[in-house]
């Protein structure tokens, strides 16, 4: 039963995440993230350590779009007493400030959560996307 009810709260941990994206609320995503987060962005450098460095990706974000959607497709969730893992299909979306709408192109998203003072907290996070390896480049074209 534990389980469940903690399945339960990272779905909802997850769509806050979307819906502080919506919002473009970063004391929103603030509280969804432990301190030292580690993060493997898509953007540059290879990794972003603490919450202030996650932040400034998002912040990139939403400085570049006036509004802003995010979709998650296919979550799956492993829980255990303190520590969990999920993986989904995510992909940002919006309208630029200039007016121009993107589509977005879809990402694989991983979270590792831990239970901290009886709260769960995103540890660390990834981003990507598969790679042709013979080309030598992200391919963004795919669909889930």
């Amino acid at each position: 039963m534990m389980r469940e009810t903690d399945e339960a709260e990272l779905r909802r941990h997850i769509g806050e995440i979307v819906e502080g994206i919506k919002a473009k609320d970063p004391d929103r995503l603030r509280r969804l993230y432990s301190d030292d987060v580690v993060s493997f962005d898509i953007d540059p450098p290879l990794q972003h350590v603490g919450i202030e460095a996650k932040l400034k990706n998002w912040a990139r974000v939403f400085v570049s779009f006036q509004d802003v959607s995010y979709e998650v497709r296919d979550l799956r969730l492993t829980v255990d007493e303190s520590v969990a893992f999920g993986h989904c299909f995510g992909r940002l979306s919006g309208t630029t400030k200039d007016g121009i709408a993107v589509g977005g192109m879809w990402v694989r998203g991983t979270f590792g959560f831990r239970k901290i003072d009886g709260r769960w907290l995103i540890t660390h996070d990834q981003v990507s996307v598969p790679l042709d390896i013979a080309g030598g480049k992200g391919m963004t074209d795919l669909e889930p």
